[in-house]
């Protein structure tokens, strides 16, 4: 074999691991640009590297991602970037392959985007081995390995990460039938003005947060029924303003997102906005508003290529 068969034969042992890798750095990232990033930073290392001496290119491209994606956690700039108030989680159409892996209900609820902003509580070591354990079922060695740790300290930053997001997190595993349903009286209460059947709909405690269309530094956030319900009525009413600004007349569809409940806002074609829903005991405990267009690049193009069903609203 030929050093261009070699180059060649590699280079399809790293496309093997791609998709896997990139659901790695999604969840560790929270962005699924970042995370394409950190993959093709992984290509070139793999590129660089002698090739020969890796015994297990699986468990080496592993160890490079993973490592790649605390550089970025711990640099100024993310810090700066995820300072608490000012950073949600990429959004991702339910089918996008960077969701997975998805077979089981710890790894999908890895990958939910309640779950993924509970971990910018967590350090960077912890969030790592919190993803290598319950997405990807590595031991405790393979994690001290991957991180350059001891299987104590794994099992310590295991324990952290668990309490943390156990403590945060609210419900279990969705039922979509009765998701939908919920958003739907959501939709319908909001856009008829019904401000009383809109509190009805919402946990004691629920919160509401909007990136404000990424033309605000911090997000916008609202911490009573009262006042979610009072943004919700004016936020789904329709006015030639928003039309122009949405580049149209939109039609509202339903779709599920990192495995929550969410409506889209889609003028076109094109989703310009997404609503998701976090579900609890048949309310709804929080609300995002999802609108910067940087945010909503994967998951416009994954719904151009996608069927949907009849919008819930046609002209919007």
């Amino acid at each position: 074999m030929d050093s261009t068969d070699i180059d060649r034969f590699d280079t399809c042992r790293f496309e093997a691991s791609r998709s896997r890798l990139a659901s790695l750095a999604y969840r560790l990232l929270g962005s699924a640009a970042d995370a394409e990033d950190a993959v093709q930073d992984a290509f070139l290392h793999w590129q660089a590297a002698d090739r020969q001496r890796i015994r297990v290119p699986e468990a080496w491209l592993t160890k490079v991602v993973t490592n790649l994606c605390l550089d970025r956690l711990r640099s100024a700039q993310a810090r700066r970037e995820r300072t608490v108030g000012a950073w949600l989680p990429e959004p991702l159409l339910d089918g996008d392959p960077m969701l997975g892996p998805a077979d089981t209900f710890e790894q999908r609820e890895t990958v939910s985007l309640a779950v993924l902003t509970l971990m910018e509580r967590l350090s960077p070591f912890e969030r790592a081995v919190y993803i290598l354990r319950e997405a990807f079922s590595y031991g405790h060695a393979e994690i001290a390995e991957i991180l350059d740790i001891t299987e104590s300290a794994s099992q310590q930053h295991l324990h952290r990460a668990r309490r943390h997001i156990t403590t945060a997190r609210r419900g279990g595993e969705l039922d979509p039938a009765a998701a939908r349903r919920i958003v739907e009286e959501f939709l319908a209460a909001a856009s008829s003005g019904r401000t009383e059947r809109l509190v009805a709909l919402l946990t004691h405690d629920a919160s509401a947060i909007s990136d404000g269309a990424g033309l605000t530094k911090k997000l916008l956030q609202y911490d009573t029924p009262e006042r979610i319900a009072a943004i919700a009525r004016a936020g789904f009413k329709s006015t030639p303003a928003k039309q122009r600004l949405a580049g149209g007349v939109s039609e509202v569809h339903f779709a599920l997102v990192n495995g929550a409940p969410a409506l889209l806002f889609v003028p076109g074609g094109k989703v310009v906005g997404a609503v998701t829903f976090d579900i609890t005991d048949g309310k709804i405990a929080t609300v995002r508003g999802i609108a910067a267009p940087a945010r909503l690049l994967r998951l416009a193009d994954a719904w151009r290529q996608h069927e949907p069903d009849a919008p819930l609203i046609a002209e919007w």
